[in-house]
Formats: C-alpha cells, structure tokens, sequence
C-alpha cells in the first residue's frame, strides 16, 4: 500500500487532483470513459425487455415474450459490466495511490444527494398517480388480501437492513474493519432475502390469484410501483456487494477513506424509506379502503 501523494497522472497534476474514472478503457479519449454509456444503455434494455414482458403476458398476447427476455437478459448484462468497468476505474484501480481529498468526498456526496432528488421525483409521480387513483371512488374488481405474512416479512427485513447498514457504517469510523465486514455481509444477504420475498408475492398474486398487470387500476399502480421499487433495491443490492468484496477481499476502507460506503448507505435508507411509504399507501391504505 503506497501513501505517495506526488505522483502525477497524464495532464500533470497530482493523482490526489486527478478527477476519478476519467481515463477509463474501452475509449481513448482522455476527458470522457464509455463505462457509464454502456450502464445507461443496459438500464435502458432492461426497462424495455420488462415492459415487453408484462404487456405479452398481461395485456396483448399478439406480443411475444422472448423479446423482451433477451432484452432484459442483455440490459442486465450491460449495466453489470457497466458498472463494474465505471465503478473499478473510478474507485477502484491504484485506490490507495489517491489522496483523501475534503472536495472530492463533498463533491460525490452531493452528486448523491441530487441524485436521490430525481428519484424523489420518480417516485413522487407514480404515487401521484396512485392518490389521483384514491382519490375517486374506489375502482371495483378483485384485489387480493394484501396485508400477509410476505409484506410483513419483507418490511421487518429492510428495516433490520437499514439498521445493520447504520452500524456498519458506524463500525468503520471507529475503524472496527472486522464488524464492518460482518455486518455489511449480513446487509447484503437481507437485501436479497427481500427480493426473493418479492418474487414469490408475484408469484402469489399473478399465478395463483390470476391478479396481473391489467386487473385494473389499482394493479397498474401496484406493480408499477412495487416493481419500480424492486428494481432501486436491486441495484442497492448489486452496490452494496460491490463494496462489500471492495472491503471484504480487497482490504479498501478505513475511517478516512469511506466515500462509497456514505453514499451507498445514503442510497440503502432511501429505498427502506420508500418502502416504508409503500407499505403504508398501498398495502395497509388499499386494504382499509377496498370494496
């Protein structure tokens, strides 16, 4: 591990000066790196081949699936690659060759915050569509008994995940790397006991109640953003194993050096927030509320 903090980088300024992940293969140009291009293409495939998926099985049946399952398998296959080429060069390569600059860390925490207030907004749409929805006199047809053993399962799993993130992070600014690990590990694994909580409620409500996409509007609003929501926990999930292998094999991090866990964990707390606010509006609002 190398504490130099001189050695300059191609423009000639410091490496502790230089800006992340600029000089990133596949491209040759200097000032730009193609890793997030590619991240954003597979982010957008992945929407496509969802929305192919569901209309063939739920609405249309003149649409074929298998389009939109090469397409999802395709998109997720590039915003993997993606963001590890991104991730890699930017925080990764030669990490312990850059300084531990006050601005560089202020400046990827706010880009963080600004970020989680577009998914404000993201989220703040489909909502505004679901109490447009409530509003009205409440639509009839069938809706399952939501209120079961899986929500209730699911939300006591986020909310320990978010508690056990907290104290991970915690655990590395008192430089305690062991428990850090640990509970980052156990992080990782709540996250994805609660995608496969999801799945199987799909699975319940789909297969064996017959309660798709097109059952009415109160089953756009759900799935849309019940799967909305799934698809941000997925993508914590992928991050937080990201830092979890960083911390874990790697041996980055120490309680000057946490830029990604602040941000990752800023990241975990808002989609266990937006839960939170899921389960209330959707799962207890419509049970009190349904015909």
């Amino acid at each position: 591990m190398s504490d130099e903090r001189t050695t300059r980088g191609r423009d000639g300024r410091p490496r502790s000066e230089e800006p992340p992940g600029v000089y990133d293969w596949p491209t040759t140009i200097e000032e730009t790196s193609l890793w997030p291009v590619m991240s954003a293409v597979g982010v957008g495939l992945l929407y496509v081949g969802v929305a192919i998926i569901v209309i063939g099985y739920s609405i249309s049946s003149f649409i074929p699936q298998w389009p939109g399952f090469v397409l999802f398998g395709v998109g997720v296959s590039l915003l993997l690659i993606g963001l590890f080429g991104w991730l890699y060069h930017a925080f990764v390569y030669r990490y312990w060759e850059y300084g531990a600059d006050f601005h560089a860390r202020l400046t990827l925490r706010s880009t963080m915050v600004l970020f989680l207030v577009t998914e404000v907004a993201t989220f703040g749409a489909g909502f505004t569509y679901y109490f447009y929805i409530r509003a009205h006199p409440w639509p009839r047809g069938h809706i399952p008994e939501l209120l079961g053993p899986v929500v209730l399962v699911n939300t006591v799993v986020l909310v320990t995940s978010s508690v056990t993130m907290h104290f991970a992070h915690r655990a590395l600014h008192e430089n305690d790397r062991t428990r850090f690990i640990r509970l980052l590990g156990v992080t990782v694994v709540l996250g994805a006991v609660f995608l496969a909580g999801q799945l199987y409620e799909y699975y319940e409500f789909v297969v064996r109640e017959g309660y798709a996409l097109s059952s009415g509007l109160f089953a756009s609003g759900f799935y849309g953003l019940t799967g909305l929501h799934g698809l941000h926990v997925t993508l914590g999930v992928v991050l937080l194993s990201i830092v979890f292998v960083r911390g874990w094999l790697l041996d980055q991090y120490s309680a000057t050096r946490m830029t990604s866990i602040s941000t990752v964990s800023m990241y975990w707390h808002f989609v266990d927030g937006v839960w939170l606010l899921l389960v209330t509006a959707l799962y207890i609002g419509a049970s009190i509320g349904a015909p």
